[in-house]
């Protein structure tokens, strides 16, 4: 007796069909996480680039040099060291400022300035170092001890070279943050020490 495989041909039909919807769906499932994982990495690598590539601090108002008074008279008066006032740039998170590496470049040569780490005894460093010798608008507790700059923090940093900077000088500092762009100061002495100077 011959037997109808028309009902078996169509069953077999529709489990191959199915199958091929299950890889289908797999396969769609897997291509798109890789897509959005790709996506994500991305986003995360553009956002670490931008954050590079910014600068992370500023310098705030004017940059002061005191002059060192020579005992001498036929000595050339010279700085003794260099102050300033820097914050966070606009929209960056606290920073460990003594994470920070400051040089300076003189005509004369560069040098890597290293922190003064009893600066609360000593707010002028020692030569060869810098320090932050003031901390305006602290945030609270007014009295913490940490070097990490807040936003709306204001950190007072005076550096003081090795060897001392004459009149009609041209000179660098160069603060690199752990996060971020490098930050210079760019400065010329005056002809004419004084006491203080304001340099423009």
């Amino acid at each position: 007796m011959k037997q109808n495989e028309n009902a078996f041909t169509g069953l077999e039909a529709a489990i191959v069909l199915i199958a091929f919807v299950v890889v289908a769906a797999v396969f769609s499932y897997v291509m798109l996480g890789a897509g959005f994982f790709t996506a994500q990495e991305a986003q995360a690598v553009v956002h670490t680039g931008m954050g590079q590539a910014a600068s992370s601090i500023e310098v705030l108002g004017d940059v002061y040099a005191f002059n060192l008074t020579a005992t001498d008279p036929n000595d050339i008066a010279s700085i003794e060291n260099i102050s300033f006032t820097i914050g966070l740039t606009a929209g960056n998170q606290p920073m460990d400022i003594a994470r920070m590496r400051v040089t300076i470049a003189t005509p004369e040569g560069r040098e890597i300035l290293g922190l003064e780490d009893d600066s609360d005894e000593h707010p002028v460093p020692g030569e060869g170092k810098w320090s932050v010798s003031k901390i305006f608008d602290s945030v609270p507790p007014e009295d913490k001890e940490d070097l990490v700059l807040n936003p709306r923090e204001k950190f007072q940093i005076t550096v003081n070279p090795t060897e001392k900077i004459g009149p009609d000088t041209r000179f660098t500092i160069s603060m690199q943050p752990e996060v971020g762009a490098l930050t210079t100061v760019v400065r010329t002495t005056p002809g004419d020490l004084r006491a203080v100077n304001i340099l423009r």
